[in-house]
């Protein structure tokens, strides 16, 4: 059980059967009546921001949740194929369960999925992630007064990033999955 004394940024509680996750919180104890607790909390299922208020003290239970790596198979249609590293069961997800990680899934990579129940909520994939670059501009010295300079890179995957002037098509580059950014050239 959760308190609203213990509440953190990033605690999870069960509110109206669904896992939420809290976002912000403000203890309130005003001169008359008991203190209460106002807080914004993230439904973990929907994103939804929601704001609540509760009495001081108030208990909630903790959400079963459980994370498990699974391998990205293959695409069939509609369907995306994974399957578990620990069990080797194979799931098919649609569309719209991997819209947040489909500009980063590459065949045989393991993204780590958190599961409420039987339920995927979300997918994650790997923090650094290397990539094939697939077309970018050749990079002609001159472009840039400092000698620095980024251009468009379409990548593998359909991640469009920027990177240096130096990074050619065929080039093999890292890619921190938090904020899209290029973090540096890999060596074939």
């Amino acid at each position: 059980m959760v308190s609203t004394s213990d509440f953190k940024k990033g605690t999870k509680i069960i509110f109206n059967d669904e896992p939420y996750s809290v976002v912000s919180f403000i203890h309130v104890k005003p001169g008359k009546g008991g203190a209460f607790v106002r807080t914004k909390m993230k439904n973990m299922i929907t994103g939804l921001i929601r704001e609540e208020t509760f009495r001081s003290g108030e208990k909630f239970k903790s959400p079963d949740l459980k994370y498990r790596d699974m391998q990205y198979l293959y695409n069939d249609g509609d369907l995306y194929i994974f399957m578990d590293q620990d069990s080797f069961e194979q799931i098919e997800l649609n569309q719209n369960k991997i819209e947040d990680v489909k500009k980063y899934l590459q065949e045989q990579s393991i993204y780590t999925f958190l599961y409420f129940g039987d339920r995927v909520i979300s997918i994650n994939p790997p923090m650094f992630m290397e990539l094939c670059v697939v077309e970018t501009p050749p990079g002609v010295r001159g472009d840039t007064a400092q000698g620095g300079g980024n251009k468009p890179a379409t990548l593998e995957t359909g991640l469009v990033v920027s990177v240096p002037l130096f990074v050619n098509e065929e080039d093999m580059i890292k890619v921190d999955t938090r904020d899209d950014k290029y973090i540096e050239r890999v060596k074939k």
